[in-house]
């Protein structure tokens, strides 16, 4: 008898045209026989069989991607051994796109997928699976786990990690040298058939490069490709899936490579021989040509060093490299004369700085080319014998005496005639001159050593046919000293002897000066004058050393009898001829103390003899601009005593007149008041109100009715300005007469009946009647023209 066990199986159509099988979804519970039942689905035909073990995984199914049938593609069946076929079993199924991608028939438990598959987005789900009894709703079996894989097909080609490739390889390079790898992808499945199996192969770029079939790897297959012929190529590599068999998907890539330079290809020049002129006055350093060797290559390869390797003007020219244009410029090193050489050969040599051993077989990497430099004549200036000359001349030289010669000769091949001439911007006193035309210097004015020891003067040469080819040289002119010049004393000596001397005291000690040169120093010789000699009160002693001491003579001076003495000396020097010359010292007689210090002279004080004291100087000074405060300050006093004002009360205040203390301006210096009002008085402004002070309150001033304009008043006014306007005597203040007027439209109103005329109605004045005796004047006026009107 066979027990049987609760079994959940779970059927799958994976859609191929054979049988498919279905395998238990999970290991059963404890208890299970360690066989499992398997449900063999040929027709309606169930068989128990005995599935042995088996390498394949038991719970993974697989469906095809990318169905494109028009019903859902069936999956599989769920069935469980509980299931007894009246539908009390429910079938439930849960997991990735459970109810959404994939739906389940409760019932009977079939499994279809709803929408079209898609490996590359997701190649595996994992659904669960559980029968349920309808009437209780609990599981009659344990939930089993089961996945299905999306089958793949190949839906994808393969796409490279770049459009286009940038590569670079350098010229010259051997076969099979690397360029660049390039690498294709393929989203299909790599583990499922050949889907994903990509094969590379060139479309265009034979037969100068290859490319390996699998790994994607670009090599040159050509041998000696030279840059200088191609440099740029565009290979189009090919990538295929299904291992390049037919049927596979494609996809393209552009790979652009460029032949990098080396340095195969040595100078050289164009031609074998150039020719340059230069003239004869080019200065060194300054460009004569330019040659070039001709370089294939480019960058550092390109670069080239240029070389005089031999040649008759070698020491003459050089050649430098000019960097940015790879050239030779030929240059001059030392100054050319056409008189002594014509033309000069150099052989220029141009190699690369920067050589490849291995392109050593091409050849040596230099070349020569041969350089004739033609000098050509100019017409130079005269060149002087000497760069400078120093003469020597003795400053007692007589006038017109020549001193030097300079020489100066035309270096051309004509030998045209000089003329010399002095520069006279550096001869201004026109001391020397020259003679035209031997070049011979000679004096003009007499010289003075002790005046200026050196005299520097230019002379110029120009040819007497071009004068404008003329040169400069410097004249150095040193005076040579003469003994013409007598010693005199270092300093003005004045000196004092005292009334109570002794004989042979020294008083003085005496020193010369000479403003002659002396090459063996200067030996002066002192003594008294032959007139002072006899009956001198003094003696002259001299030292030998250039100095001589005064002495007394006697005993006792006596300043009433004689207060000043002048002492005669002779100074004379060594020197040919001798010049000797006589000085005065004067001595004076004081009172001296026991010490011999002074105390008092006749005349000034000995120890300021020409000037003041520091004492007596201050106290002059201070008594000078003590009286220069008093000037000042007086003369500001009365200059404030002027400027008092007319009006010195504040109370005589006139009418709408402002006092400023000042001289004003005129009319335009004062806000005080509008002078158009006396003048016009019809034209005073609504609402205007004084600006020279602050009003209390606001209020419209009270106006009185308009009345015709008083021509008498007017009148009277503009006679009393005009008087004022031509008043030289008048005052420099506001120019205006007040004559106790206000004008029409007063606030206070007029007080005056003058105005009176100028309305047009009849006034009553019998109110002046009773304002006392002095209206009694105005009251018969005005009762007189009433009782006229009466009448």
């Amino acid at each position: 008898m066979m027990i049987t066990y609760h079994c959940f199986w779970l059927l799958f159509w994976v859609g191929q045209p054979h049988q498919s099988f279905s395998s238990p979804l999970s290991k059963r519970t404890r208890g299970f026989l360690e066989k499992e039942k398997v449900l063999e689905l040929s027709g309606n035909n169930r068989k128990e069989l005995t599935r042995s073990k088996r390498s394949w995984m038991w719970n993974q199914f697989f469906l095809l991607e990318e169905y494109t049938g028009s019903d859902y593609q069936y999956v599989g069946k769920l069935h469980s051994d509980q299931d007894r076929g009246d539908g009390s079993l429910k079938y439930i199924l849960s997991g990735d796109g459970a109810g959404d991608l994939f739906i389940i028939n409760e019932n009977t438990g079939d499994i279809q997928a709803t929408k079209r598959l898609d490996r590359e987005e997701k190649p595996v789900y994992i659904l669960r699976a559980q029968a349920i009894n309808r009437r209780t709703g609990r599981p009659v079996e344990p939930e089993s786990e089961f996945i299905i894989k999306i089958h793949d097909i190949n839906d994808n080609e393969p796409m490279f990690t770049k459009d286009v490739y940038n590569a670079s390889v350098p010229e010259m390079s051997d076969v099979g040298t690397f360029v660049v790898q390039v690498t294709a992808t393929d989203a299909d499945d790599p583990t499922y058939g050949n889907s994903a199996k990509v094969v590379y192969s060139i479309l265009q770029g034979q037969p100068y490069f290859s490319v390996e079939s699998e790994s994607g790897i670009i090599k040159t297959a050509l041998l000696n490709m030279d840059r200088e012929n191609r440099e740029q190529y565009q290979v189009v590599i090919q990538a295929k899936d299904m291992g390049g068999q037919m049927g596979g998907l494609s996809g393209t890539t552009t790979v652009n490579i460029t032949l990098t330079d080396v340095n195969d290809n040595p100078p050289r020049f164009p031609q074998s021989t150039y020719q340059f002129k230069t003239p004869e006055s080019a200065p060194p350093e300054s460009p004569i040509g330019r040659i070039k060797a001709n370089d294939a290559d480019m960058g550092e390869n390109a670069e080239i060093e240029y070389s005089i390797t031999e040649g008759d003007g070698s020491d003459m020219f050089g050649v430098i490299t000019d960097k940015d244009t790879q050239e030779g410029i030929i240059t001059v090193k030392k100054a050319l004369d056409f008189e002594k050489k014509k033309l000069y050969t150099l052989k220029v040599e141009a190699t690369n700085t920067h050589v490849d051993p291995r392109f050593l077989y091409l050849g040596p990497f230099k070349d020569f080319t041969t350089v004739r430099i033609l000098v050509e004549d100019v017409d130079e200036p005269p060149v002087f014998s000497r760069p400078a000359y120093i003469l020597e001349v003795k400053e007692d030289v007589a006038i017109n005496s020549i001193i030097g010669t300079v020489t100066a000769q035309d270096p051309d091949v004509a030998k045209n005639l000089v003329k010399y001439s002095v520069d006279r911007h550096t001869d201004m006193d026109r001391v020397f001159n020259i003679n035209s035309g031997n070049g011979s210097i000679f004096t003009s004015k007499p010289l003075d050593r002790e005046t200026l020891l050196w005299h520097n003067i230019t002379v110029i040469a120009a040819e007497i046919n071009n004068p404008k080819q003329s040169s400069r040289v410097p004249v150095f002119i040193k005076i040579l000293d003469v003994n013409d010049n007598a010693p005199e004393f270092a300093m003005f000596y004045e000196t004092f002897v005292c009334e109570n001397a002794k004989a042979e005291q020294l008083i003085q000690t005496l020193s010369a000066v000479d403003k002659d040169d002396s090459f063996s120093g200067h030996q002066f010789s002192f003594s008294l004058a032959p007139e002072a000699t006899s009956g001198s009160n003094f003696t002259i002693q001299d030292n030998r050393d250039n100095t001589a001491g005064i002495f007394t003579r006697r005993n006792r001076y006596n300043r009433h009898e004689m207060s000043t003495y002048l002492l005669p000396v002779v100074i004379s020097d060594s020197d040919y001829p001798v010049q000797s010359s006589t000085e005065t010292v004067t001595i004076r007689v004081c009172a001296c103390d026991r010490r011999g210090k002074m105390q008092s002279c006749n005349a000034e004080a000995l120890i300021h003899p020409t000037g003041l004291s520091t004492g007596a100087l201050i106290a002059i000074l201070l008594c000078i601009i003590i009286l220069l405060v008093t000037v000042v300050l007086f003369a500001a006093l009365k200059r404030q005593r002027k400027k008092e004002p007319l009006i010195i009360s504040k109370e005589d205040i006139r009418d709408n007149i402002v006092s400023y203390n000042d001289e004003g301006g005129g009319e335009e210096d004062t806000q005080a008041f509008d002078i158009g009002t006396l003048r016009n008085p019809e034209a005073i402004e609504d609402n205007k109100l004084r600006r020279d002070i602050v009003p209390e309150a606001l209020f419209m001033p009270r106006r009185t009715p308009a009345v015709r304009d008083n021509t008498d008043v007017r009148d009277f006014i503009n006679q009393r300005l005009k008087e004022n306007d031509t008043d030289p005597t008048a005052p420099p203040y506001d120019s205006l007469a007040t004559y106790a007027y206000e004008g029409n439209g007063s606030v206070a109103e007029s007080l005056s009946s003058l105005e009176s005329v100028t309305t047009d109605g009849d006034q009553d004045y019998d109110y002046l009647s009773d304002w006392g005796p002095r209206f009694k004047k105005l009251a018969d006026m005005y009762g007189s023209v009433d009782s006229d009107k009466d009448s």
